[in-house]
C-alpha cells in the first residue's frame, strides 16, 4: 500500500465521518487502519501486509507495517540494526503467545499510548482494544522519543470496531526439554527471523540441517519475530532441533552502528551485565531454561587498544552475569576482530572468558577449524560453531529460506560461579582509611577483597577486623585490624602480575590503577587503559620506592604493591 494514498484514505474517511482532522504538517503522513489513526514522518514506507503477505517485516529503516506480518522467510540473513517502526495489526487468535508482558492496553475510547508504557528491548507494545488492533513499536536508543510522539498522536476514526485482547494472548511459560543448543555436532542454520512452522517441519524432513539461530533480545534485532513463541520453541525443541539463542544489542566503540558499547570499560562491564540480564528474562519468556547457551551477537569492527578492552569488559560483565542467572555465556563476531581479541585474551585473568564462541569465517570449510584466529586448544572441548557461508537462500521441502550456513560442535556444561566481587564496586577515587564502625561503600569492597566468597555487610564489625588482622600478618603488615594505605595497596593489588607497559589494556591495569590510587593517596583515573596519567603514576611509584624508574610493571614493581609498600 503506497504510504501517500493511505494519507488521503486516512483523511476522507474522517470528513466523510463528519469529523474534523487534526493539522497534519508537510514533512507528515496520516495512517489509518481498522479505525486506528496515526501520524507519522513522511519519510515512512507503509506496506499493507494483507496485500504483501510475504513481506519481511525489517526495521533497519523507518516502515509502518500493517496487518500480521507472514512466515518471514525473505528476510536477509545478515540484517543488523534499527532504526524506528510500527506494526499495526488485528486482535485475534493469531496473536497468541506474542503479547510481551510489558504491553499496555489504552483506555477505553482512546488510542493514544500511556506516557508511562515502557520500553523493554527497544520495544513498546499497545494494545488498542477500542480500535481492535495491537501496536508494536521498535526504536533504536536515538528514536525513542520520536516513536513515543507518534504513539501519542494516535485516535480513532468512525471506522473502529473494538476487539479485547484474549487471555490466550498472553504466553505460557513453558520449558524446553533440555538446555540449548545442548549436545550436537552437525549443520545449523541461523535466520533474520525465526521460521514459521511450516517451514521448520519441511526442513527437518528434507535439510541436513538440524540446528537453528535465533535471535531472542537485543535492541539491534532488524527483523520482527512474529514466530518465534514459547509454543514455538516447544515444538521445535521436541522434534529434535537445537536452538542457537543469540542477542544482538550493543556493538564496538569503533563500529559505525548507532548503539555502541562504552570506551569506559567499567561502563562497558555493566552495560554486559544488564543486556545479559534482559537476555534470561527473554529465553525464560520463551522456554529456553538455564544451562542453556546464550550468545552475544558483536558484528565486526576495526582494531584499536581501547575498543578491545571496551568489547573484552562488555562480554565479562556479559559472561558474569549469565553465570549468576545459571546460564552459559556465548560469543559470536568476525574471526578476524571480536573472535581474534578474545583468543589474545583467553589467559588474561583479568577478563571473565566467554564459554563458547560463534566465528564468522566464510571460507566454505564445514568443520570447526579457527585457523589464524584461536588456537585449536583454544574452546577445544565442544565449544565451537564456525559460520562458514552467509546470506544464501536455500530451499527444502518446497519452502525457501535466506540463511547463514553453520557447522557445530557443541555440548552441555556446568556454568562456573561468578567470579570473586563480581557486581561490588572497587573503584573509588580515593580509599579511605577504616576501622571498627566505619560503613559504606568502601567498607564494602574491603570485606570483599579480604573475603572474596562472603557476604560484604558494608559494616566494619568484629568480623572484618579479624579478616584484616588476617590479611596484614599473612602479607607482613603492621597488624592493626584497620584498613589503611598500606593494606588497602595490597588488597587491591592482589592477583596474577603481567608485564604492563604503555598501551596496554583491560583489568589487570585496571587493578594496577586502583594500587596506584592507594599507594600514592592520589586519584589515578580507573579506566583500564594504561596511558600518559597511569605511566607518569607508575614511575613516580617506582621513584618513590626506589625501584627502577622505566613505568614497566613488572615482578618487582607488582610485588611491592602486593607487599603494601
Amino acid at each position: 500500500m503506497d504510504s501517500t494514498v493511505v494519507a488521503v484514505a486516512a483523511l476522507a474517511s474522517t470528513l466523510a465521518a463528519g469529523l474534523a482532522p487534526a493539522p497534519v504538517a508537510a514533512t507528515a503522513q496520516v495512517v489509518s487502519y481498522h479505525g486506528y489513526r496515526v501520524t507519522v514522518p513522511a519519510s515512512w514506507r507503509v506496506v499493507d501486509l494483507d496485500r504483501t503477505p510475504s513481506a519481511c517485516v525489517r526495521f533497519d529503516s523507518p516502515t509502518v507495517y500493517l496487518g500480521h506480518p507472514g512466515d518471514q522467510s525473505t528476510c536477509p540473513a545478515g540484517l543488523v540494526g534499527r532504526g524506528a517502526g510500527l506494526v499495526v495489526e488485528p486482535i485475534d487468535a493469531t496473536l497468541a503467545g506474542r503479547v510481551g508482558a510489558d504491553a499496555r492496553t489504552t483506555a477505553p475510547g482512546t488510542a493514544a499510548a500511556p506516557p508511562t508504557t515502557p520500553s523493554r528491548d527497544g520495544t513498546i507494545q499497545v494494545a488498542v482494544e477500542s480500535a481492535g488492533v495491537l501496536v508494536t513499536a521498535v526504536h533504536g536508543g536515538a528514536d525513542e522519543v520520536a516513536v513515543r510522539q507518534v504513539l501519542e498522536s494516535a485516535g480513532l476514526t468512525a471506522g473502529a470496531v473494538p476487539a479485547r485482547l484474549p487471555a490466550s494472548a498472553q504466553p505460557p511459560r513453558t520449558a524446553a526439554a533440555s538446555p540449548q543448543p545442548g549436545t550436537f555436532l552437525g549443520r545449523g542454520f541461523d535466520a533474520c527471523a525465526a521460521p514459521s512452522q511450516a517451514t521448520m517441519d519441511a526442513w527437518l524432513t528434507s535439510s541436513p540441517y538440524r540446528a537453528v539461530g535465533v535471535y531472542i533480545s537485543g535492541g539491534l534485532r532488524a527483523c520482527a519475530q512474529p514466530n518465534l513463541t514459547a509454543s514455538w520453541v516447544d515444538t521445535q525443541t521436541a522434534k529434535g532441533w537445537h536452538l542457537i539463542p543469540l542477542d544482538v544489542g550493543r556493538q564496538a566503540p569503533c563500529s559505525s552502528y548507532s548503539s555502541k558499547i562504552s570506551s569506559t570499560p567499567a561502563t562497558a562491564k555493566a552495560q554486559g551485565g544488564d543486556a545479559a540480564a534482559t537476555s534470561v528474562t527473554a529465553a525464560q519468556a520463551l522456554g529456553i531454561p538455564a544451562g542453556s547457551a546464550i550468545y552475544a551477537d558483536i558484528e565486526g569492527y576495526g582494531s584499536g587498544a581501547s575498543c578491545t578492552a571496551a568489547v573484552l569488559s562488555y562480554l565479562s560483565g556479559w559472561t558474569e552475569a549469565l553465570h549468576a542467572r545459571g546460564y552459559l555465556s556465548g560469543l559470536y563476531s568476525s574471526a578476524s576482530s571480536g573472535i581474534r581479541d578474545a583468543a589474545n585474551a583467553y589467559t588474561n585473568t583479568g577478563y571473565t572468558r566467554v564459554d563458547h564462541i560463534w566465528f564468522a569465517w566464510w571460507n566454505d570449510a564445514v568443520n570447526t577449524d579457527s585457523g589464524p584466529y584461536a588456537p585449536a586448544s583454544y574452546w577445544g572441548d565442544h565449544q565451537r560453531i564456525h559460520q562458514y557461508q552467509g546470506n544464501v537462500s536455500e530451499t527444502w521441502g518446497g519452502r525457501s529460506v535466506n540463511i547463514d550456513r553453520n557447522y557445530l560442535d557443541v555440548a552441555a556444561g556446568p556454568v562456573e560461579p561468578p567470579p570473586p566481587c563480581a557486581g561490588t564496586n572497587v573503584d573509588f577515587a580515593a580509599y579511605p582509611p577504616l576501622g571498627e564502625g566505619a560503613t559504606g561503600a568502601p567498607v564494602t569492597a574491603a570485606q570483599c577483597l579480604l573475603d572474596p566468597a562472603g557476604t560484604p555487610s558494608g559494616t566494619f564489625d568484629a568480623a572484618t577486623i579479624a579478616a584484616t588482622r588476617a590479611f596484614q600478618q599473612a602479607h607482613n603488615l603492621p597488624v592493626t585490624g584497620q584498613v589503611e594505605a598500606h593494606t588497602w595497596t595490597a588488597l587491591l593489588a592482589a592477583g596474577d602480575t603481567p608485564t604492563l607497559r604503555s598501551g596496554s589494556t583491560g583489568p589487570a591495569v585496571r587493578r594496577l590503577q586502583r594500587a596506584l590510587t592507594a599507594a600514592l593517596s592520589r586519584t589515578v583515573a580507573v579506566d583500564g587503559v594504561f596511558g600518559s596519567q597511569t605511566d607518569q603514576a607508575v614511575r613516580d611509584y617506582q621513584t618513590s620506592r626506589a625501584l627502577a624508574s622505566d613505568g614497566v610493571v613488572g615482578g618487582q614493581t607488582w610485588g611491592a604493591l602486593q607487599a603494601g609498600r
